[in-house]
């Protein structure tokens, strides 16, 4: 599975991203995919997880109710919409895909990408 995000950058607080995790065209619906972040100094952060099929996101407390994970089949990418971000939202933010074990956020992936850098100010 390979991963590329994209969407990052910078915002004022207060203002929105939009974030995307393009997969691989095969990849398996029942792949459980998630966004990380982390933060310079900081442990990473799960902030929302979904399986590549789509239903019912979960999402870490810190991001609830200001994100918004999807998936956009069109693009095979699973977005991630970022409303009402605060300065404590700067991050690099990683996808990941493919739960060895655990379970939700609490899962090891597999594989990640990249990641990209989101900063408000």
């Amino acid at each position: 599975v390979q991963l590329v995000e994209s969407g990052g950058g910078s915002v004022q607080a207060g203002g929105s991203l939009r974030l995307s995790c393009a997969f691989d065209a095969y990849t398996p619906a029942n792949v459980r995919m998630a966004w990380f972040r982390q933060a310079p100094g900081k442990d990473y952060e799960g902030i929302a997880t979904m399986y590549f099929r789509g239903g019912q996101p979960t999402y870490g407390d810190s991001v609830k109710g200001r994100f918004t994970v999807s998936r956009d089949t069109a693009k095979n990418t699973v977005d991630l919409q970022m409303d009402s971000l605060k300065p404590e939202d700067t991050a690099m933010y990683f996808c990941a895909a493919h739960c060895l074990r655990g379970q939700g956020l609490g899962c090891q992936f597999a594989h990640w990408g990249q990641g990209t850098q989101v900063t408000v100010s």
